[in-house]
């Protein structure tokens, strides 16, 4: 707007192009996207611009199909927003809409879909202030301090880093919310069958109470993307400061993250014979041993020469005669 002589300022062109991230429709594809694309270059061949191309990343979302065809206007097919917000929430229709496709494909609307989003959205305020009524205090236990920890309080923790971990990961990498959606439901039904155990054991019951308080306030915070409505509620339920917004976005740690054992494949001829569990950080050498020293195994090799044992780590032993 402070140019007297060009139709663009080099400063500002600099400062916001090129646009990081382009959502539209396919429709968009000939159009929009193809006149963008050659005006910036026409403008950069004219030195008015120093970029060759409008936009980083493209994502073409998918459209909403209803009845076979897809949501329109004209086709009278659409659902009427505010009917859902009525009867369910604005969040529940968001839930929904990100869940059920991913962002690239066609969402075929469902009704028993949108219901299904609302049963857990109801589960997870019922958790939430369940938990509030009756410990609502954050516990401030740092990472080092769970090392003598109870495998239930370690599962826990396993449980919240992964979690974060992955809706993190899904979220940055190709916008995948409806897997990060189902990492979160996932969270949730583990969070549930940790309280279905019953009270923690004395010995155990400060640690675990620091690690569901870890686990409960990051479910809310992870939420927020998606329902920030509930989101919001729910944090002030849990005694937070308003907003959930202002609240920094959590960061896994490995280590709490690490699984402690793992399942091993044993093939033999490329055909699964056995499988086994074994401590993280087993050496290759100490698998291919548990794996020959076992009695099935020993069944399936006995008379036959072993020709050669592949081992890759932390997956599979396989065995050729």
């Amino acid at each position: 707007p402070h140019e007297t002589d060009k139709p663009v300022e080099q400063a500002l062109a600099d400062r916001f192009l090129p646009v990081d991230q382009y959502v539209g429709g396919i429709e968009h594809a000939v159009l929009h996207l193809l006149y963008a694309r050659f005006f910036t270059k026409v403008m950069r061949d004219m030195g008015l611009i120093r970029i060759g191309e409008p936009f980083l990343n493209l994502l073409t979302q998918g459209m909403v199909i209803k009845d076979g065809a897809k949501m329109s206007k004209s086709k009278g097919n659409v659902v009427d927003p505010n009917h859902l917000i009525e009867t369910y929430g604005a969040d529940t229709a968001r839930l929904f809409s990100l869940f059920f496709s991913s962002p690239e494909k066609d969402l075929e609307w469902s009704d028993d879909g949108v219901q299904g989003s609302f049963r857990f959205l109801q589960r997870v305020w019922k958790l939430v202030h369940e938990y509030a009524e009756s410990q609502r205090h954050a516990f401030p236990v740092q990472g080092d301090d769970f090392s003598n920890a109870s495998a239930r309080v370690r599962g826990l923790r396993r449980l919240t880093h992964q979690t974060i971990k992955k809706v993190t990961e899904d979220i940055e990498s190709g916008y995948q919310f409806n897997t990060a959606i189902a990492a979160l439901m996932s969270f949730y039904n583990g969070l549930s069958r940790d309280r279905a155990e019953g009270p923690p054991s004395e010995e155990e019951a400060v640690l675990h109470a620091a690690a569901f308080s870890e686990a409960i306030t990051r479910l809310v915070v992870l939420l927020s993307p998606f329902t920030p409505h509930l989101a919001e509620s729910l944090w002030e339920a849990l005694g937070h400061p308003p907003s959930v917004m202002d609240a920094a976005w959590p960061s896994n740690e490995e280590a709490a993250a690490a699984e402690e054992s793992f399942e091993v494949v044993v093939q033999i001829n490329g055909k699964v014979r056995h499988r086994f569990n074994a401590l993280a950080g087993t050496a290759d050498d100490l698998l291919q041993k548990q794996a020959l020293s076992d009695p099935r195994i020993g069944a399936w090799i006995e008379g036959k020469t072993i020709r050669k044992i592949f081992v890759i780590k932390g997956k599979l032993v396989n065995i050729v005669v």
